[in-house]
C-alpha cells in the first residue's frame, strides 16, 4: 500500500516537473526564433591581435598563481593576524 502511494507521488511529481519544463520551453521559443532571425544578418567581427591573448586555461592558471602569491604575502606581513577583540563594558 505504501509503495503504491509512493509510486503515485513520484509519478505526479515527475509529471508536474515535465509540465513546468514544457511551459518554460513554450515561453522561450519566440525569443529563440527572434535571435535566429537576427544573427544571420550580423556581419562577422574580426578583432586584430586576438591571437596574442591568453587562452582561458592560461588566464585561469595566471589568476590562481596571483591569488597564491597575494595570500602568501598577506600571511607574511601578518595582515590576517587575529585582532584583539574589545568586549563592551569590560
Amino acid at each position: 500500500m505504501a509503495t503504491t502511494i509512493r509510486q503515485e507521488l513520484d509519478e505526479e511529481f515527475l509529471s508536474t516537473i515535465s509540465k513546468g519544463q514544457e511551459i518554460a520551453l513554450d515561453a522561450l521559443k519566440p525569443q529563440v526564433e527572434a535571435v535566429h532571425y537576427v544573427i544571420p544578418t550580423m556581419p562577422a567581427v574580426r578583432v586584430p591581435l586576438t591571437g596574442l591573448l591568453p587562452t582561458a586555461h592560461e588566464d585561469a592558471a595566471r589568476r590562481d598563481d596571483f591569488a597564491e602569491h597575494l595570500l602568501a604575502s598577506q600571511r607574511q606581513s601578518g595582515f590576517w593576524a587575529p585582532l584583539p577583540v574589545a568586549i563592551p563594558g569590560s
